[in-house]
């Protein structure tokens, strides 16, 4: 069967619901339907199950701007965010146009028909099927779904105990008197650490190198008074705007105080471990958002090590043994699980090939227009959040894009646009590039690349791309095209 719609969006994650709940509500005529490979909404926040799993960004910023979010922590749990998004697509009848189960194989745009044709499997039956529209979004996130990231370490294959990455977290695994020793000291060592301390024998936390680590506390006393007077609306605009600014504050003067914010971060960490904690384990080599800082929420990890119940080893591996870790300095890890927190694999657009009659598109070969549009590709956009703030503040504003340009397709009556860069325009580098994080090093190749001009270089700066995003549609840098005759094309069904 090959159904038919105006809009397609691959994926029903944060990007995927954001995405749809706009369309919803500025497309009201185009048909678009969600394509989802798992059998939830959720995207991350329906794959990762590993104990404590929760945002690092605040409830307020990182949920929807036009979906309040009516939470009394600070620091939503996954189930949380997944519940949310649920929420907010039925609000907005968004969760009637998703399809599970639908493994996307390739896309292909025809210049002759100006349509995209997504082939595609059900899971469910193993049948192929297809999907056929004018315009395509991919809402897939960037790492790979199927597989995270796990170095090759030596000898390996000799440990007698439990070897887990968190991407594939077993249900129901028990860990009680346990000895635990997880890999990795980034968002989710140090959400695992805590999370998992009370009931283990004792978990470490085994790191080549530290991470920043800041608290937040996990209410906030002020929201809570609030709400108790105004408006839930109002309570949520207010409280957005102050969370964005007071963010963004923390970011802009850790870039133009790096050493005064890296005393500050270390000052707040050595006061909430006692002077007893070695602070070398929270000392890293680099300053502040050179790599993403990991949020805390009421001092959680400081406490457990400051009881005992954890601890921090910073080394490296020499290789595994039957029982544990043998460290270059000669210490051995006894664990009886080790999870590897090692991190994500890139990936752009979900592994799915696109390509232009017939011929494939390589994202990283082309420039990202806005951090939306692909160089050279028509009819189709990316959703991509920040690195260095709640990814859905960047969602939001591409989504409001997206929706504009797709009216203004309709007022021009043009079937075709696309985003074409001038010469010498491509810097070389990637969308992400400055970042530090290994993940990013490891993948920065799979990424489109940005160019000189405000058109072509991503910034993630909500400011700049708040006032590009809200530019005008028009720009010299779009090619637009009207259909000369009706496309010869199969009957389809048409789906509202």
């Amino acid at each position: 069967m090959n159904m038919e719609y105006d809009v397609v969006i691959i994926g029903a994650g944060l990007s995927g619901i954001g995405m749809g709940c706009q369309l919803s509500q500025q497309n009201p005529n185009q048909s678009f339907t969600i394509l989802e490979r798992r059998q939830s909404l959720g995207g991350t926040w329906d794959l990762f199950r590993y104990p404590g799993i929760r945002s690092d960004s605040d409830v307020i910023s990182f949920g929807f701007k036009f979906s309040p979010w009516n939470s009394d922590k600070v620091l939503a749990a996954g189930e949380s965010i997944k519940q949310y998004l649920q929420e907010t697509a039925q609000k907005f009848g968004v969760d009637k146009k998703i399809r599970y189960g639908i493994k996307i194989i390739s896309a292909n745009f025809s210049t002759e028909t100006n349509r995209w044709t997504v082939d595609a499997i059900d899971e469910s039956n193993g049948q192929a099927c297809q999907f056929t529209c004018n315009f395509l979004i991919t809402a897939t996130g960037y790492y790979n779904h199927d597989q995270g990231y796990t170095p090759k370490f030596e000898g390996v294959e000799n440990y007698k105990g439990l070897f887990i990455h968190p991407q594939h977290w077993p249900e129901n695994l028990d860990y009680k008197n346990k000895k635990v020793v997880v890999i990795g000291s980034g968002a989710t060592a140090v959400t695992l650490i805590p999370a998992m301390a009370n009931d283990t024998a004792h978990i470490t936390m085994l790191q080549r190198s530290p991470s920043y680590v800041i608290n937040v506390p996990n209410t906030d006393k002020l929201v809570d008074a609030c709400r108790r007077v105004l408006s839930e609306e109002l309570v949520y605009k207010i409280f957005r705007k102050r969370n964005i600014f007071m963010q963004r504050g923390i970011y802009k003067l850790s870039r133009r105080f790096p050493k005064q914010m890296r005393s500050f971060l270390l000052s707040g960490a050595q006061k909430e471990l006692g002077t007893q904690c070695d602070m070398t384990h929270f000392t890293p080599s680099y300053m502040p958002w050179d790599e993403r800082l990991c949020a805390i929420p009421d001092n959680d990890l400081f406490k457990v090590i400051r009881e005992g119940k954890a601890s921090v080893v910073t080394d490296q591996i020499e290789r595994f043994t039957e029982t544990g870790i043998l460290l270059k300095s000669g210490q051995i890890l006894e664990a009886d699980i080790i999870v590897t927190a090692t991190g994500l694999e890139l990936q752009m657009l979900g592994g799915i090939e696109i390509a232009v009659d017939g011929v494939q598109i390589k994202p990283n070969e082309k420039m990202s227009y806005k951090g939306v549009l692909i160089e050279d590709v028509p009819n189709f956009a990316y959703l991509f959040g920040y690195t260095n703030a709640p990814w859905t503040l960047k969602i939001d504003l591409a989504c409001d894009y997206i929706c504009r340009l797709l009216n203004e397709m309709v007022i021009r009556q043009m079937t075709f646009v696309k985003a074409v860069a001038p010469a010498n325009e491509s810097t070389g580098h990637s969308i992400v590039h400055g970042m530090q994080s290994g993940y990013i090093q490891r993948g920065d190749w799979v990424l489109p690349r940005q160019g000189k001009s405000a058109e072509w270089f991503v910034s993630h700066n909500l400011e700049k791309d708040t006032e590009i995003y809200s530019q005008s549609i028009e720009n010299h840098h779009l090619v637009w095209s009207a259909a000369t005759q009706q496309p010869k094309v199969k009957a389809k069904i048409k789906v509202a």
